[in-house]
């Protein structure tokens, strides 16, 4: 629907989350009639509070009857074996679908959109693409994934619109149109959400809709799924740019810690602590190559990587007691993320735990040589502990602050001269926290307990 045509339209919001919110309040300000669902009493109010309709979707057929459009939020599945029933009702009464950042992207159709997609290193993609561009100069926006939703406040129609876009917002859009569309990597995840690893490739895929005629495609190509990609979007009339951090035929590479293009070194990033180790080397390559497609100079392009803050929760050392470090990586939420932080370092105390995704933890024995022990948490500390207890030394501590109390005693008696004491858990966090951002909150609340000498219990 043209977002010019929602005055008095009737459009229903399912999920009333940060991005449901933010969605209630664009849609009334453009005059829709809107009606909210959310199972949560609490979020339902708040959306009434806006100046929606408080829908009922006990009657999920009754409930679409009279929409015009339903508003998807990236909270609800709209696809795979878990289709929420107010979504499997709009496909059979043929209410159309859509989501937050179609409605964002059809509102403006002439904005520069760089759309940022993957199964790892997409936030700190998307934040040093905005970043880069800030640095160069440029007005530039990071929304969506990271943590803005796309049709919160006024956007500024003169910056770029740094997208970062999960295959949960991917499953409903049309056509995105970006002028530059970045790929980070592959890997299994979320496969409670989309049932098998097709669903969920092919969610990440509608990114790439027929190119613009000045669009590039940033792709990632070490995993074998990355370049097959690469190849299909050649052939599809797409001008693609590929990295690589291992050595595979690229236009952009990073080689022993040098970020080069076309064979000339552009930046060093071994000294940079926001940007260490390999996958952060890739994150580096990409936004490097997303802006170079924007037409930044290759100087001007790599000058704001050494100042880059980086972003909370992905591998920063949040304190350090006596030659203790600690280092907060809760936003490692499967196997593949954890081994990017464990690759980093040595004489690691290793907390890890939550809410399992398939395919366990096999992959992670080969980091074992660089473990002092392991920490477990959640629900799957008892599969942790089968993984490694032929290993390294395991302690089933059930909550984080045990897990940070034990860790860190362990971690002061070793010999290291800076043992680290890494939060990477590998796993959701949804069995004891909201979010991956509160597991890293509590995290460093339990390091600020020990630094001031209080018992954790």
């Amino acid at each position: 629907m043209d977002p010019r045509e929602l005055h008095d339209r009737r459009v229903g919001v399912l999920g009333i989350g940060r991005s449901g919110r933010a969605a209630v309040r664009w849609l009334r300000a453009r005059g829709a009639v809107v009606v909210a669902f959310d199972d949560r009493g609490d979020a339902l109010a708040e959306a009434v509070r806006l100046g929606a309709v408080a829908g009922d979707a006990g009657d999920a057929q009754a409930a679409v009857t009279g929409l015009d459009l339903l508003v998807v939020s990236p909270g609800v599945p709209a696809a795979g074996p878990r289709v929420h029933p107010l979504v499997a009702a709009a496909r059979r009464a043929g209410v159309p679908l859509t989501v937050d950042v179609q409605l964002f992207r059809d509102a403006a159709p002439d904005r520069t959109l760089v759309g940022v997609t993957g199964t790892n290193g997409k936030s700190t993609t998307t934040a040093l693409v905005a970043h880069l561009l800030r640095r160069a100069g440029q007005a530039a926006e990071a929304l969506g994934n990271i943590g803005v939703p796309v049709l919160a406040g006024e956007p500024d129609a003169a910056a770029v619109a740094v997208v970062e876009l999960s295959s949960f917002q991917l499953e409903l859009v049309g056509d995105l149109r970006p002028r530059v569309a970045v790929w980070t990597n592959f890997a299994p995840d979320h496969l409670d959400r989309h049932g098998d690893l097709g669903t969920y490739l092919a969610a990440k895929r509608r990114l790439f809709g027929t190119p613009l005629p000045d669009a590039r495609a940033v792709v990632a190509v070490d995993d074998p799924t990355s370049a097959a990609l690469a190849r299909e979007l050649v052939a599809r009339g797409w001008r693609v740019v590929r990295v690589s951090v291992r050595g595979a035929p690229a236009e952009v590479t990073v080689d022993h810690g040098r970020l080069r293009e076309a064979g000339r070194t552009v930046a060093d990033l071994r000294a940079l602590a926001t940007l260490r180790g390999r996958h952060n080397h890739q994150n580096a390559a990409l936004a490097y190559a997303a802006v170079r497609a924007l037409g930044l100079a290759p100087d001007v392009a790599a000058a704001g990587l050494a100042d880059f803050p980086g972003l909370p929760h992905r591998m920063c050392e949040i304190a350090r007691i006596g030659r203790v470090r600690f280092v907060d990586d809760s936003k490692a939420t499967n196997p593949e993320a954890a081994a990017r932080s464990l690759a980093c370092f040595e004489a690691i105390h290793w907390i890890a735990g939550g809410r399992p995704k398939p395919g366990g933890f096999a992959s992670l024995r080969r980091f074992a040589p660089a473990l002092r022990g392991l920490y477990a948490v959640g629900e799957a500390a008892a599969e942790l502990v089968a993984t490694f207890r032929d290993l390294v030394p395991c302690r089933h501590c059930g909550t984080l602050e045990r897990a940070v109390a034990e860790a860190f005693a362990a971690a002061r008696a070793d010999p290291a001269p800076q043992p680290v004491v890494l939060l990477a858990p590998a796993c959701a966090s949804f069995d004891q926290f909201p979010d991956y951002a509160a597991r890293g909150r509590a995290f460093a609340a339990a390091v600020e307990s020990l630094r001031h000498g209080e018992t954790v219990p």
